[in-house]
Order: C-alpha cells, then structure tokens, then sequence
C-alpha cells in the first residue's frame, strides 16, 4: 500500500514523460499533500509532469476516490497508464453458462460507462487494450436473495507484452457486478492528456456488511416513467445498493396493469398512458438484474388502497370525509376484510406479481391501517358480533386485520408454490402486545419507519425480528418541503441532510442485536414529486447510506465528504441529475472548503 508521502508523484510523473498535454496550455496541477488533494499553479518547464485532479483523488487518499469503500484490502499503484477504449474486452471465464448473458450486459454497461467519462477525442487516443476476466464460481445463480454472496476481489496487472490484465473473481454475478463498478471508478479521465488512465496494479478484496440496501420509489402518488426508474436503477448500481423497493399502486391511483385484473389500471391509473404494463415490469425487472439490483414489489394493503377498486364492494371509506377521521392523507381507502371475493381479486394480483418479478422477498405493506375506517363501517362491524362475538377495542379490529392478513398470506402462498419472506411496515399489528401473535418472526420482517430510537425498534429486536431500517428522521428523503395537507412544512421536516444519512448507522441503533438489521432503505414518497424532481431528492444523498450500509465505517460522514463529492460528479456523468451539495470549488480545493476540511472545525 503506497503512502501519502510525495514520493509517489516521483513515480507518477515519470510514467507520464513523453506524453502529449492537450492543445490547450494547462494551468492548473495538484499535490497530494497530508492526505487532500490542494491545487497549485504550473510552474515554467513542468507542464509535463502536471497531476490532474482526477489522477490526484484517485491516488491521495486510503480510499481514493472508490464509493463505497472497500471492507477488505485495498492497494492502488501509484503509476497510472493510458488505456484504450476501443480495445476494452469483457470475457467470462468459464465459458457459456447461465450467467453468461448477464456478464455481456453488464460489460456492455461498464464500456458505456467509462465512455461516459471521457472527450470523443480521448475515447478515440489510442492507449494500452484492456482484457477484464469474470471469473464467477457459480455460473448458475441469476437471482439476488438474501443469502447472496457479494464479495468479489479486484487484480489488475501489466502482461509481458504490454496490455493491462482485469481479473474479478466472484462467487456470484452480483459480487462480480460490484467489481465491475470498482473496475471503473479506478478508471479516470485526465483532463490535462485528454486521456482515459488507470492504474497499472491495483489489488482489492470488497464486500457488504448488509445484504439488503435499498431505495424505496413511490410510483402511485404521482406517476414516475420507466425512464425515470431505470436511471434510478443506474444510480442504485453505481453506488453498490441493491434493491429497488417498487410502491407500485396506492389510494391514489392504480398504474399497476395486471394481466388477471386489466380493470383496476383501466379505471385507477391516471391515464391511459400512466401504467406499468406487463412489458414494462419485465423490462425494469431485467435492467435491474443486469445492474445486479433486485426489484422488490409491494402491493400495499389493507390501506393504501382506493382508486381502481370503484366497481367492486372490496374498499371501504373510499375517499370519505372528513378525511382527516379517517386516513393520514386524503382520499382514504381501506379493504373490507369480510368480502369473499375480495380474496380472488387478491389471489390474481399476487399471480400476476410473482410471476412478473420472481420475487426472493415480498412486501405486503400493513401500513396506517385506521380502526377508525373500519369502526365507522356498519356492515364491518355487525359482520365482526355475528361471525366472532367482537366488539369494538382496538384487539377487536387487529383481530379483523389478522383475519385479512391470514387469508391474503394463503392466497400468495399458493400463488408462490413456496414460502419466501414477507415484508411489512411497522403499525399496531407490530405493537409488542400483537406482533408474536399475528406475525411468526420466522416468516415476517418488519421495516421500521418510525424514528430510530423508538421503543419498538429494541422491542422488536429483542423479540427476535429481523429488522429493516427506514426511520423517517433519517431516511425520509420528501421531508423538508412545504405542506399540501396543512399550512407551513410537511408533517417531517426538517430536510434531512447527505451527513445524517451516512451516520444513521443500524450497528448502532441496534447494539448488541445489531444481526438482526438485514440493512436499510432511504423512501422516496411522492406526494409532491414526480419525473422532474426524482433524481434530485434520491441522488447523491441515497449514496450517504449506500457506503453506511456497505461498509458501516467507524468514522463520520467527515471523513467521506471528499470522496462523496467525486461521486456525486461520476453519477452527474452518468446522467444522473444528482443535486449539487457544495460550489465546484470545494472539489478542487479539499483542503479548504469542505465541513470536513483541514482548515474547518468540527
């Protein structure tokens, strides 16, 4: 592992005598200087030996300019060599097999990628060819579940006759996929050459502490395109998260098309033109695994539900008034447990579902179901003394709900053919006095939205659930915005910064049951977001939890805010309409202008 002592520009200077700088004159160089990157003017005579900034951030730090950082060894040389672009070749190393489909559409990603980086004239320079060897144990895994090895090792080398040799060895795809992203983060563009460069040796062993790392997509409340989920998928990939939790239909509206039930999109989606047909899940669901991402559905129920069911008796307070009595945010909506039928409709869109998404884990939401809603039913409550003698009290009506969650769990699971772990949110039915009841933890795990530090969480962990974190006072990414329900700020502001996203940190919250947090997931709810507004509200911010959950670093978001800028300029290259996080003068001046600068106090 090289130093941060100057010695290593020696090296790197040599390596670069004889090239050719732009045609423009160069002015600026930099120095690796106690650990940051600080920018000096070129002298008379060393236009030569002049460090771009990109060469700099790569090569100055422990981690340079990698995101997420490694778990494992890292070792970057510190000569860098002029690589050719069109002489790139991605081979799988052992020969055709299943997953040998996913390895050319990802190598066909990574070759758009690095070509993103670069000027036409650079992409067109010439330079050392570039073979990168896949080498996955398991040629036959294609699908990403919770027990999915990750892990991959990096090796980049010089041959004897002058290429430069990437092997990634991998058990899996997925682990292979995420050398494939380090393989081109240590790929840079010299902006002073006008060259693509890399470092001749470079050694790396990665992999996540958590296997689930996701980001929650709201498509209901306001339509999202494909587009726009697929660029989402490209960010969640280049930051090394994993899943897409896909909130698909809602109160609001139903853009789900459903093959068994065309007539909930035909009369619940907002057009004709805003619906997710059966070509489009099975494109996002492909694209997502190429990226070595999952899509996870949720079909939320029994609230979160409304438009789309008009012509059935299934939904009960179907945008009643005062809305406020009861839901959280109008139009209300609420399944009637006590309906048959309810349970065939339930029973296609499940079969629909899985066989579009193949899904390893399930979300079957539970989310702010109101007793209100159900209370204020006649025909719910005469059903509930006739059938069962129940009353009123809040045991009475999570009763009623174990009686919907039950059946509806029958009907999946013989649509499934097996039984795969069932996601839902915390409610009343995960209160520690119904949770064991109604919820076996060998089946069930529980998604925390509520804050980390309330009681249920430990209640839960000590209950012996296996956890996913979401708690809004970090990992809410629509807070901070103005009120549509109520004057002033929405219900919870304040806006969450990238810094509290990185230090929310399940190890922590958990303690000594921190096992149990399968990982985490920032929420994207779009009440007041739709296509123009996705990107910026998830990106770069997610990417602060994205390196939490990969790494769970023992330092601060301090520590990373150089590297998280650098990122948050590879995703705006990739197309990625990142919001901006500080002046482009911080990137050039890390010493300086960061919170987390030499010159800055905590």
């Amino acid at each position: 592992m090289w130093s941060n002592s100057c010695i290593f520009f020696v090296i790197l200077v040599l390596s670069f005598i004889g090239e050719n700088l732009c045609q423009t004159t160069p002015v600026w160089t930099y120095e690796c200087i106690e650990g940051y990157c600080q920018k000096r003017r070129i002298t008379p005579g060393s236009e030569n030996t002049a460090i771009s900034l990109s060469a700099c951030q790569l090569l100055c730090s422990g981690y340079g300019s990698l995101w997420p950082q490694p778990t494992g060894e890292i070792s970057i040389g510190n000569v860098l060599v002029h690589i050719n672009f069109n002489s790139i070749d991605i081979l799988e190393g052992r020969g055709e097999n299943s997953v040998a489909s996913l390895i050319r559409a990802g190598g066909k990603n990574f070759k758009k990628q690095i070509e993103s980086l670069a000027t036409p004239r650079a992409i067109n320079s010439g330079g050392k060819s570039l073979i990168v060897t896949m080498d996955i144990a398991d040629p036959e895994k294609t699908q990403l579940t919770l027990d999915t090895d990750e892990s991959y090792s990096l090796k980049v080398s010089e041959t004897s006759d002058g290429r430069m040799n990437a092997t990634i060895s991998a058990p899996t795809y997925f682990g292979g996929r995420h050398g494939l992203e380090t393989l081109g983060q240590v790929i840079i563009y010299d902006d002073l050459r006008d060259q693509l460069q890399m470092p001749k040796d470079v050694y790396i062993t990665d992999k996540p502490v958590y296997p689930y790392r996701g980001i929650l997509l709201d498509t209901a409340r306001n339509y999202i395109s494909v587009a726009t989920i697929k660029r989402t998928i490209d960010a969640i990939s280049a930051s090394k998260l994993n899943t897409l939790h896909w909130h698909i239909t809602d109160t609001h509206s139903f853009p789900y098309v459903s093959t068994s039930r065309p007539e909930l999109s035909q009369i619940g989606a907002y057009s004709k033109k805003k619906v997710y047909t059966p070509s489009d899940v099975e494109e996002i669901v492909k694209y997502a695994k190429e990226r070595g991402v999952r899509v996870l559905p949720e079909f939320d129920a029994p609230a979160h539900v409304g438009e789309g069911w008009q012509d059935t008796d299934f939904v009960a307070c179907f945008n009643k008034q005062p809305w406020q009595d009861y839901c959280v945010e109008p139009p209300c909506g609420q399944f009637d447990p006590t309906r048959p039928k309810l349970y065939d409709a339930l029973e296609n869109i499940y079969k629909d579902m899985i066989a579009q998404f193949n899904p390893d884990i399930f979300h079957m939401g539970g989310d702010e179901v109101s007793m209100s809603c159900w209370n204020s039913t006649p025909s719910i409550v005469e059903w509930m003394k006739a059938a069962y003698g129940w009353d009123r009290k809040e045991e009475d009506f999570i009763k009623l709900w174990d009686v919907f969650q039950s059946q509806a769990l029958e009907r999946f699971d013989r649509q499934a053919g097996k039984k795969i772990p069932i996601v839902m949110w915390t409610s009343t039915l995960t209160k520690k006095e119904y949770v064991e009841q109604y919820l076996p933890k060998d089946r069930y795990i529980i998604q925390i939205w509520t804050t980390g530090r309330d009681k249920v969480v430990s209640e839960l962990l000590d209950a012996g659930y296996r956890l996913i974190l979401s708690n809004y006072d970090a990992l809410y990414l629509d807070c901070g915005y103005a009120g549509w329900v109520q004057g002033g700020n929405n219900w919870c502001s304040p806006y969450i910064g990238w810094q509290k996203l990185y230090d929310n940190s399940p190890a922590e919250i958990g303690g000594n049951r921190k096992n149990q947090f399968l990982g985490a997931e920032a929420a994207l709810w779009t009440e007041q977001v739709d296509d123009t507004s996705v990107d910026s509200r998830i990106w770069p911010r997610a990417a602060a939890l994205a390196e939490r959950l990969w790494a769970e670093p023992t330092t601060n978001w301090r520590a990373a805010e150089p590297r998280m800028l650098i990122h948050r300029q590879r995703l705006v290259n990739r197309g990625i309409q990142a919001d901006a996080l500080e002046p482009e003068w911080c990137l050039q001046y890390e010493e300086n202008c960061p919170l987390g600068g030499k010159f800055n106090r905590p």
